[in-house]
């Protein structure tokens, strides 16, 4: 597979968590954070084992013998990052809840170097520096200075603990590479949910919900779970957790662009802020696209 095409599928998977916040917003009124994490992977594993046994056609004993390591991912991926954003948005604002999320790809960087022995490039540090400028120029409309003026709360500290668990999920994908992308994904989700069940069932009956509610559920459970997750684990095996991670960036700026679609009004400092995003992550591509670092290496000699 090119890289165009696993960059591409990077630029997706971010398009459609950025639908997550949107249709999020519609959902969270109506299910807790439990329920609303069960919802979305009951319907996406209805579609990953099937997709997953046409287009890559595993050796399903050889994957479920890595089920600890599929447990791990389910927790962390499924469970965890999905329910703190959740619990986070209950509690803060979601600007506070993005503009803490905009820090997750320093960490998945810090965080490959520390752990995957990724080399960090003059090039892939600028361009993170570059994006992280952009999101903040959108995320405060021109006025950086209105960081100073926030309140942390609660939510803010739950936030910071789910982009901790997504740099782990993140870096723990590439522990995955003997186990086809969707056939990994649907195997975690399946047992992130097997974990969650008796905590879903002991939060009470969610329904009826409302046809906003359920377009909303069903949006998540196919996008940002389905396609997001396989596009984002291809992503991550193909190209490294630090060069993947600046993409989560695109997430505040295909945000803001659903907005306008909803009819919402933009300003030119958070036009600025985006193109400045697109050329952070454009610097942190294709600026250290020669060169490969020790990690991949590493783990293209390791046993499948």
């Amino acid at each position: 597979m090119g890289k165009r095409k696993i960059y591409l599928f990077l630029v997706l998977a971010n398009l459609f968590w950025a639908g997550n916040y949107v249709f999020g917003k519609l959902v969270v009124a109506e299910l807790s954070p439990v329920q609303m994490t069960f919802c979305r992977w009951a319907i996406a594993i209805c579609l990953l084992f099937p997709i997953a046994q046409i287009a890559e056609k595993p050796d399903w004993r050889a994957v479920w013998r890595k089920w600890p390591l599929l447990l791990l991912m389910g927790l962390l991926g499924v469970i965890g990052y999905n329910f703190l954003l959740y619990e986070a948005l209950r509690f803060t604002t979601s600007l506070n809840a993005s503009l803490v999320n905009a820090m997750n790809p320093a960490l998945i960087v810090l965080g490959a170097a520390l752990f995957l022995k990724e080399r960090l490039t003059v090039s892939s540090v600028a361009g993170l520096l570059v994006s992280l400028v952009g999101v903040l120029l959108v995320l405060t409309k021109g006025s950086p200075a209105l960081i100073l003026q926030m309140a942390y709360n609660t939510g803010d500290l739950i936030m910071l603990a789910a982009i901790s668990v997504w740099t782990a999920y993140s870096l723990l994908g590439r522990r995955t590479r003997g186990i086809p992308p969707i056939t990994a994904t649907a195997v975690s989700a399946l047992l992130g949910l097997t974990v969650l069940l008796p905590f879903f069932l002991a939060s009470g009956n969610p329904f009826p919900l409302s046809g906003k509610a359920v377009i909303g559920i069903l949006y998540i459970g196919l996008f940002p779970s389905v396609a997001s997750f396989i596009f984002w684990n291809a992503g991550i095996r193909k190209v490294g957790a630090s060069r993947s991670g600046v993409y989560m960036n695109l997430i505040t700026v295909f945000t803001a662009v659903l907005s306008v679609l909803m009819g919402n009004a933009i300003e030119n400092s958070q036009i600025v802020g985006g193109l400045l995003v697109f050329a952070g992550v454009y610097l942190t591509t294709f600026g250290c696209s020669n060169q490969e670092t020790p990690a991949v290496h590493a783990h293209q000699k390791e046993a499948p």
